[in-house]
């Protein structure tokens, strides 16, 4: 989906894990759209070598680079003030990193994927929000997974301990219900405003966030996975499309309103997700 040259100037994007994969895709279209973007991740060197490539292909595309890691709380408020503080407007929020495959607790104790996949993105929304309502007319998008639909629901209890399974891949879909959840709730609480909120699955693309899955099982599963760009597609349609604009809540798949999984649809699994985790990031509902 190329964005028309100049689409989106004057307007200021914020994309998390926009140095590699589907994230550089995403960032490098918003910029030659126009759009002043940062470039959220935790390796400054990483990074500055995305802004160039970004740049080889969009002369004077206006980047910055915001230091962030999901799966520390303490380090998600520093990045949200540090960008707070910066004094701009933020049109578009675009949750885009993650990571599958691994195994472990995060830095505050949660289960490795619930922790950087979910709790650290909500808690970066929570705090950006204000700032994206006074924007003006905004988007806020989560990027999620069609792996959702092999969640019957969360068990609350494993969110606060170690990986349980082998290969992380349960919980990392545990972690993209909680995306198309938070996105539901969010919609919610929005109604009346100019912000509307988009969840998607981006496609099984060849992208980082499965570096950690052992070879040669990361080789064979590339062989049938989507290009980055073609997997940046969905999240553009949903940060930039027309159409979208009346649409909020919903999630996506190819560009286009998709049914999520019957849990995704649960009213009441959306609110006790929305209250279990402002409490876990320690904010008020």
């Amino acid at each position: 989906m190329p964005l028309d040259q100049g689409s989106l100037k004057g307007r200021t994007a914020l994309v998390t894990g926009a140095n590699t994969g589907i994230g550089l895709e995403t960032a490098r279209e918003l910029a030659r759209a126009g759009a002043r973007v940062w470039i959220a991740c935790r390796n400054q060197g990483k990074a500055e070598a995305a802004m160039q490539d970004i740049r080889q292909s969009v002369p004077g595309a206006d980047l910055q680079f915001l230091a962030l890691d999901l799966g520390n709380l303490a380090k998600v408020r520093q990045a949200a003030q540090t960008f707070l503080d910066a004094g701009e407007p933020l049109h578009l929020l675009i949750n885009n990193a993650g990571l599958a495959g691994s195994r472990g607790q995060t830095d505050d104790g949660f289960e490795l994927a619930f922790g950087t996949n979910h709790l650290g993105p909500y808690l970066l929304t929570r705090l950006l929000l204000e700032r994206v309502k006074s924007s003006g007319a905004g988007r806020i998008v989560f990027v999620a997974s069609r792996a959702h639909y092999r969640c019957k629901g969360i068990v609350w209890g494993d969110q606060t301990e170690s990986t349980r399974t082998v290969a992380g891949l349960h919980e990392y879909g545990v972690s993209k219900l909680a995306n198309v959840l938070t996105a539901k709730s969010l919609a919610k609480r929005l109604e009346g405003t100019d912000v509307t909120t988009y969840s998607l699955h981006p496609g099984v693309v060849a992208s980082d966030v499965w570096r950690r899955i052992p070879q040669p099982f990361r080789w064979v599963m590339h062989r049938f996975m989507i290009t980055n760009e073609q997997g940046a597609l969905t999240t553009l349609h949903c940060a930039t499309a027309a159409a979208a604009a009346a649409e909020t809540g919903l999630y996506y798949d190819k560009s286009a309103v998709k049914k999520p999984s019957r849990p995704a649809r649960d009213e009441a699994l959306a609110e006790e997700l929305w209250q279990r985790s402002a409490a876990w990031v320690g904010l008020a509902e």
